[in-house]
């Protein structure tokens, strides 16, 4: 890892925290508790590089969650112009609405504004 890339982690870590505990308040929100063992977020967790947007041209940090069996499980991307995009994977029944089905948390926005929600799909009756 270069120490650009350290720095870059280190400058984002209290944000990045800050979204995964949004994304983490939001799961359980929906009703899972610890007992249903749904990992959450944890940023220091992410596997972090730069990636130049296409459009932009500008240097994203990038991180990716991977699960035990290193599927990769959700992202947060850090744009350079101080946005944000995560998504973590759920994967599971909705706990208190049966015809739901929790995809994933999404969360976006910036610092001083981030926002989450739930991806839901409805489960055929």
């Amino acid at each position: 890892m270069t120490a650009a890339l350290e720095q870059l982690i280190a400058a984002k870590r209290d944000f990045g925290m800050a979204v995964c505990r949004r994304m983490a308040d939001n799961i359980a929100k929906l009703g899972f508790t610890p007992a249903s063992q749904i990992a959450t977020p944890d940023f220091d967790a992410a596997e972090f590089s730069l990636v130049t947007d296409p459009f932009t041209q500008s240097q994203d940090l990038v991180g990716y969650w991977y699960n035990g069996g290193k599927q990769r499980v959700g992202q947060i991307k850090f744009h350079g112009d101080g946005s944000f995009y995560a998504e973590y994977d759920v994967v599971r029944p909705h706990p208190g609405k049966k015809q739901y089905f929790v995809e994933a948390i999404n969360a976006w926005g910036q610092q001083d504004n981030i926002k989450t929600e739930a991806k839901l799909l409805d489960i055929p009756e």
